[in-house]
């Protein structure tokens, strides 16, 4: 199944990004929220922002892929929406605000792009 590789991959990621705040709280002595890090701050909000989205996205391709949708949209969508969070990730550790942006794009074209093709193969 394509899902389940994209769900594998995004849970990795996941991991990673968990990491980066474990290791922030360790070098800070923080336990718990950002305790005035704004670094620590960022990789909070780039975990949060992760999983705030990406339960979504594998509910859409997931969907898509039981449908029977074509494999070329699964991997397109499911691998934008990849770059995307990857860029937004680098992003806000960086405070890089295009990158943001750009990262922010690519996910959301993602999420609408599923959304419209699951809703085309639920009517046709």
């Amino acid at each position: 199944m394509i899902t389940g590789f994209f769900a594998a991959i995004f849970t990795l990621f996941y991991i990673k990004l968990s990491f980066d705040i474990i290791g922030l709280r360790h070098k800070h002595q923080v336990a718990l929220g950002d305790g005035g890090h704004p670094a620590l701050e960022r990789a909070i909000r780039a975990h949060a922002n992760f999983m705030e989205y990406t339960p979504l996205l594998l509910i859409l391709l997931f969907a898509l892929e039981f449908q029977g949708g074509q494999a070329i949209w699964l991997y397109l969508t499911g691998g934008t929406y990849l770059v995307g969070r990857i860029l937004h990730s680098f992003a806000l550790n960086m405070a890089n605000l295009k990158l943001r942006v750009m990262g922010m794009a690519l996910s959301f074209l993602s999420l609408l792009a599923l959304s419209i093709i699951n809703l085309y193969c639920y009517f046709v």
